[in-house]
């Protein structure tokens, strides 16, 4: 399997024969207004050319119509063709931008073999929650690849926590640059995805994403790899790729 970081918390995944896009935002540096007044956004410039993103994708899974999660210009240069998977009540919305093939994953479905399972999240606390609105995650699996669980935006809390006692995944992607709305966490920052370290298997890697992109977060890599190492958590669990960067990944024991 490969993962490669593309931007903040669009990824490309090589899975099971196939190549998956997830959460594409193409927008050039400073095209999109700041949060917090700090920087317009996105703060910095895709790592690779939007062509070679594109290249051989299979399908597409977009998490929730926020920009930094699904842009102008992805929703531009996507080929309308292409599954397009998405959380329910988004549907329509996306078939207007366009796409002919979109699919709510209401529950579960099956593409080319890669079995996908919709998640929950919450993406804050208290009163933040109606401002952000509903997101997933999902986990994926499929014979002889690694079992992902990718949380999306959201914070660590029961629900997270219980996804990852019950499937023991192999892979778990987290959204870690502690982002915040209304001076409230609208994802996690470092001491959830610690905690995320501590509570699954032994065997499982997490791989922390969605950062140094947005003017509102307030964790960087450096930061996360600080906290992690002074809370014992080994750089072998803990994968922190830079914009661009490639990891690839095998089941383990196999």
């Amino acid at each position: 399997m490969k993962l490669q970081l593309v931007r903040n918390a669009t990824l490309k995944l090589d899975y099971a024969g196939a190549t998956i896009l997830i959460d594409p935002d193409f927008g050039p540096k400073h095209s999109r207004p700041s949060f917090t007044g700090r920087s317009p956004n996105p703060m910095v410039d895709l790592p690779v050319p939007t062509e070679e993103v594109l290249a051989g994708v299979d399908f597409v899974v977009v998490s929730h119509l926020h920009s930094d999660h699904f842009d102008e210009v992805a929703k531009d240069l996507i080929p309308k063709d292409l599954p397009l998977v998405c959380r329910p009540g988004d549907e329509e919305s996306i078939r207007s931008f366009g796409f002919s093939d979109v699919r709510p994953l209401d529950d579960e479905l099956t593409i080319d073999g890669i079995h996908l399972i919709r998640r929950e999240g919450n993406h804050g606390s208290g009163p933040v929650l109606a401002k952000m609105g509903e997101v997933m995650g999902f986990s994926i699996d499929a014979v002889g690849a690694p079992s992902i669980y990718w949380t999306g935006d959201t914070i660590l809390y029961a629900p997270v926590i219980s996804t990852i006692a019950g499937t023991a995944p192999d892979l778990i992607i987290t959204h870690s640059c502690g982002a915040k709305w209304d001076d409230i966490f609208i994802v996690m920052d470092a001491e959830q995805t610690v905690e995320v370290c501590r509570v699954a298997p032994e065997h499982t890697r997490i791989v922390a994403v969605h950062m140094e992109a947005l003017d509102h977060a307030t964790v960087s890599r450096s930061d996360l790899q600080t906290y992690a190492k002074t809370h014992d958590i080994a750089k072998h669990r803990l994968l922190i790729p830079e914009d661009g960067e490639v990891l690839l990944l095998t089941v383990p024991n196999a």
